[in-house]
């Protein structure tokens, strides 16, 4: 059984974990440093504690330490009680959800590990937003995408805002990081994937018409918002394929885009 602490200092170092929160450049260094991260809401929390993942502490508002009862039986983990404004402080913003954990970090799969058990993934180069990491994982989970392999400079999966957008998918879809790019999509053509680049490109085939759902083994690629894929990963696909479009948009976001194009992956009908 956890203990339930009140803490009432904002500088006690057993809150370490919680501070700075909204610093992007500090907690994306020092969370894989120190092998953790942090998942906020009642939801999110519980699914990481099934998905596996070892609680290093809790912080808690008081109204929620009831709600969150059962998991505070049953880890031992420390629970720190706080106020809504010594959270904030800690935190640098205002908790809404009033419960968060920091968690420790599981390691990676290697890539070579998810291309001999998967079929369908997804292969990202040089998504930095959160957001989208967090919403292009919330899709993947829900559209059967069965892995996700990241080149080197995309932005953590279980970095907070990423987590909280993913409401924890991020804990169920398995990823890994190509360590080298693009060099790395040779090894996924190698497992015997078909590398598909996603493009808004008028070059590019209709997604339906390439009827990735009919492929044994499907890599769909997506490159970062506004830039899209580089020109090396372009060359490197063996087939460029977009979502059609009317009312003259030219693209949607990256997010959206990805759950178009995983509908497609799983079922063929992108556009139906």
């Amino acid at each position: 059984m956890a203990d339930l602490i009140t803490v009432d200092d904002p500088d006690d170092p057993r809150l370490r974990d919680y501070t700075g929160l909204t610093d992007v450049e500090l907690r994306r260094k020092r969370e894989p440093a120190e092998g953790l991260f942090i998942a906020e809401g009642e939801k999110v929390i519980r699914r990481a504690k099934d998905a596996g993942y070892e609680m290093r502490s809790m912080l808690l508002s008081a109204k929620w330490v009831d709600v969150m009862r059962d998991v505070i039986d049953e880890l031992p983990a420390p629970v720190y009680a706080v106020s809504p404004e010594l959270a904030e402080r800690v935190t640098g913003y205002h908790v809404h959800r009033g419960a968060l954990a920091s968690m420790q970090r599981k390691p990676l799969p290697t890539s070579d590990e998810l291309l001999a058990s998967a079929r369908r993934i997804v292969v990202m180069e040089s998504v930095n937003d959160h957001t989208n990491i967090g919403a292009i994982f919330r899709s993947a989970a829900a559209l059967g995408m069965d892995a996700v392999l990241l080149s080197p400079d995309c932005a953590d999966p279980l970095y907070r805002r990423s987590v909280k957008v993913s409401m924890g998918a991020v804990f169920s879809v398995p990823y890994a990081r190509l360590e080298s790019w693009p060099r790395g999509l040779e090894t996924v053509r190698e497992a015997g994937y078909k590398l598909l680049a996603l493009t808004p490109d008028e070059k590019a085939s209709d997604i339906d018409d390439a009827a990735p759902h009919r492929l044994d083994r499907v890599a769909l690629m997506l490159g970062a918002e506004g830039d899209g894929l580089s020109t090396q990963a372009l060359v490197a696909a063996d087939e460029w394929v977009r979502i059609p479009m009317a009312h003259g948009v030219d693209s949607l976001n990256v997010g959206a885009a990805a759950a178009v194009a995983f509908y497609a992956v799983a079922t063929g009908r992108p556009t139906a």
